[in-house]
């Protein structure tokens, strides 16, 4: 939590961080700073003291809402240094930094440096500010030691704006069901009321514009695939694919608050009308292996622990396995699941065992989807996936409930 990061600056040997760039879909400065509207922005925190947030003149109320103490852009001085520097941008931008630097109270030590930048222009002041500041050293986190572990424990506040998107992404998702099954059949086909066949795009189109209506943004896409495409995970379907009964479609919506907020993260595989025996057989297979690894989950012991369950519950199927062959792409390729907050991908992680981050604590927020893939071989795919927290009690609960169903029966056929 937020209340552990002086703790964790100073263990992993950081004086300060400095957060740059805008506060939407920028989570370290969403995370610390949270105000909405910035388009501009620098966040320098250091252990001990308040934060300082620098902004420009038009975003002064966004920016008070912060708390922090705060400095304006000096438009004027950064012109007098352009003066001074004729010809010389990166000079005279890193000698505004400097002055805003020591405003700020960061005059020497390691800086933690992140955030949403343009990385060349942003790297080349790096190393001139390094270079005006010789007491001051400018590195990433490449432990994800700092911000990262702080994020990856949730407040009630957070888990609640999650339970917010998990609900919003529900009604998305039932939307989507109720398309399926309402469609009327060609064939083996689903299609439009001019007769013409659904297809992915279709849907895909429908889905993106439930998003909207329900207040949610999807900055990393998301998956609606059938038969081969949802064989390979994170294949995002191809729009000209029609709806065609008896086909695994894979599902998988990850959206977040509008503005770069909290995600959700959800995955369903449906196959419309009736499923074959044996996807059947395999997505039952799944369904079994995702409620053992929920019972299996333990606070204090290693997320990845789950990983290596699942492996082993699907090689004594007959399955392939990551563990097995590293380079599998048929049977269980990926792993079982991970964090979920600002990011889609966060702490704690089921692929590192020798990473004590990843032991499961109270207000931990994850994923559990196992799946299996056989693309070529069989032409589909299944994964199920579900978002969950721990109490502090070390129970899991899971933010919303939506049927572990295959199939979806046409209504047209009732």
């Amino acid at each position: 939590m937020k209340t552990d990061l002086d703790n964790l600056l100073k263990s992993a040997g950081f004086d300060a961080i400095w957060v740059s760039g805008p506060s939407t879909h920028n989570p370290p400065m969403a995370y610390l700073c949270g105000t909405g509207q910035l388009t501009r922005a620098d966040l320098f925190v250091r252990p001990g003291h308040r934060p300082v947030l620098a902004h420009g003149v038009m975003e002064r109320e966004e920016a008070a809402k912060s708390g922090f103490d705060l400095i304006t852009y000096d438009a004027s001085r950064q012109r007098e240094l352009l003066k001074e520097n004729p010809n010389d941008i990166l000079t005279a931008s890193a000698l505004y930094y400097k002055e805003l630097l020591e405003e700020a109270g960061v005059k020497q030590g390691r800086i933690l440096v992140t955030g949403v930048r343009e990385i060349g222009a942003f790297h080349s002041m790096l190393n001139k500010l390094e270079e005006l500041m010789p007491g001051v050293q400018f590195v990433g986190d490449a432990q994800e030691a700092v911000l990262l572990q702080a994020r990856a424990t949730k407040s009630p506040d957070e888990i609640e704006r999650i339970r917010q998107v998990a609900q919003a992404t529900m009604k998305v998702v039932q939307n989507t069901w109720d398309l399926l099954a309402n469609s009327e059949v060609s064939g083996q086909t689903l299609v439009k009321a001019d007769g013409s066949p659904l297809t992915i795009g279709d849907v895909k189109a429908q889905i993106g514009l439930w998003m909207s209506e329900n207040g949610l943004e999807d900055p990393d896409g998301f998956i609606f695939a059938i038969g081969k495409d949802a064989g390979v995970p994170h294949n995002s379907g191809t729009p000209s694919d029609p709806i065609e009964l008896g086909k695994t479609i894979v599902y998988d919506i990850f959206p977040c608050e509008k503005g770069g907020g909290y995600f959700y993260d959800f995955t369903r595989t449906w196959c419309v009308g009736f499923a074959p025996p044996e996807v059947q057989q395999a997505y039952d297979l799944v369904d079994r292996v995702h409620f053992a690894v929920l019972e299996g989950l333990e606070m204090g012991k290693n997320f990845s622990h789950s990983q290596t369950l699942t492996c082993e519950l699907f090689e004594a199927a007959g399955h392939n396995t990551i563990r097995k062959d590293k380079t599998a792409v048929e049977g269980y390729v990926h792993g079982l699941g991970h964090g979920l907050g600002l990011n889609v991908h966060e702490k704690p992680s089921s692929g590192n065992l020798d990473d004590p981050s990843n032991e499961l604590q109270p207000g931990h927020v994850f994923t559990i989807e196992p799946g299996l893939y056989y693309p070529e071989s069989k032409g589909w795919g299944i994964r199920i996936e579900d978002s969950y927290f721990m109490h502090p009690d070390g129970s899991v609960e899971r933010f919303v409930d939506f049927p572990h169903q295959l199939v979806i029966p046409l209504k047209s056929q009732a």
